[in-house]
């Protein structure tokens, strides 16, 4: 038998929609085949989500503070390392309410932290994870529990790994985007937007295209003002930061182009003259994908030595609880993270003999 890899997942927001895509997506059958998974959670958040989807529970349950936690989790597809317990003895609630808490805020944190030291383990350690799958945080309830510092799950993650270059990155069947700026207040964008940022959003662009299996990735780059400038009269940061950008990557044998106007350059995308649209900030691209990709579209984050997906929406603490959340964006960041782990491992480890 082939040896699966190790997917690190954090359970994100006990209070909201994470613990039910989760027990929904380790009920299909692609997704459990591909890989085995620790989850950093709560286990009366996911018995709680498994009672609302009317699912068995799957995985095996320890209590996170064990030392032997790799010698006790063995022969398990499906490892949940829980909270719980410790909750318990400090007097802590395990039921959580559906909004933006401090609890919910530390525990989400926590269990990223967790999922990331995952990654970070050395070669040939059991609890090695070839990717990390981050479920849904909220930014108000990590502000709430003092980590407010992280704008969100990218720059933490980078932080951690020390990555000198990183981007956002969002991969859906039908287009593809990366962020040339990330969590940034719109008035801030254009403090933040320099050629580095352009250039190296394009490049990990390219790179990523290339592990998803694009041979000669085709990149488009947006504009950052309407119509892409105008030739100067609504804006010179086309000329001043974009082109120069375009410029040296394609010095570097990218084939890149632009930029378009923002209002355009996606549909061209989803035609098929582009395998890449490079956005300048979050909601230019993020709304063509959630738009045409609601649902299936995967967040990962570039510039990691280790893989890191995550669904493209966010905790939607309104329908938490209902078992009507949707989990096809959560079945398409385990999927494409068992994908990477073996592709990303550098000796084949992933796919030798042995389970």
């Amino acid at each position: 038998m082939t040896r699966r890899p190790l997917i690190s997942i954090s359970l994100g927001d006990p209070g909201g929609i994470g613990p039910e895509i989760v027990v929904a997506a380790l009920k299909d059958r692609a997704v459990a085949a591909q890989a085995r998974y620790a989850i950093h959670g709560s286990s009366s958040a996911l018995l709680a989500a498994a009672e609302a989807l009317s699912v068995e529970p799957v995985w095996w349950r320890v209590d996170a503070r064990r030392d032997d936690l790799a010698e006790s989790a063995a022969g398990h597809d499906v490892v949940l390392y829980d909270s719980d317990p410790e909750l318990v003895e400090q007097g802590r609630p395990t039921e959580f309410e559906h909004r933006a808490t401090k609890l919910g805020g530390a525990l989400s944190f926590r269990w990223v932290e967790a999922a990331i030291a995952d990654a970070r383990r050395d070669p040939g350690d059991p609890r090695r994870a070839g990717a990390v799958v981050t479920a849904p945080i909220s930014k108000e309830a990590w502000s709430l529990a003092g980590k407010g510092r992280w704008p969100g799950h990218t720059e933490l993650f980078a932080h951690r790994f020390k990555a000198p270059r990183y981007a956002m990155m969002f991969v859906g069947d039908r287009l593809r985007v990366v962020l040339a700026t990330v969590h940034v207040p719109l008035m801030d964008v254009r403090n933040e937007l320099t050629i580095g940022a352009v250039h190296t959003a394009i490049d990990l662009g390219h790179d990523a295209c290339t592990r998803l299996g694009i041979r000669h990735p085709r990149i488009a780059v947006a504009g950052l003002n309407p119509h892409a400038g105008e030739g100067g009269l609504m804006g010179d940061e086309e000329a001043r930061i974009i082109a120069p950008a375009i410029e040296l990557a394609g010095e570097h044998g990218i084939d890149v182009s632009g930029p378009y106007p923002g209002d355009t350059v996606f549909n061209a995308a989803v035609a098929g003259r582009f395998d890449l649209v490079v956005a300048m900030y979050h909601d230019q691209g993020l709304i063509p994908v959630k738009l045409l990709e609601r649902d299936l579209a995967v967040n990962t984050t570039l510039g990691l030595p280790v893989p890191r997906t995550s669904p493209d929406h966010g905790t939607a603490f309104d329908i938490a609880g209902t078992g009507r959340a949707n989990p096809g964006s959560m079945v398409s960041s385990l999927r494409l993270a068992a994908r990477l782990a073996v592709t990303n491992a550098p000796d084949g480890a992933a796919t030798r003999s042995g389970r």
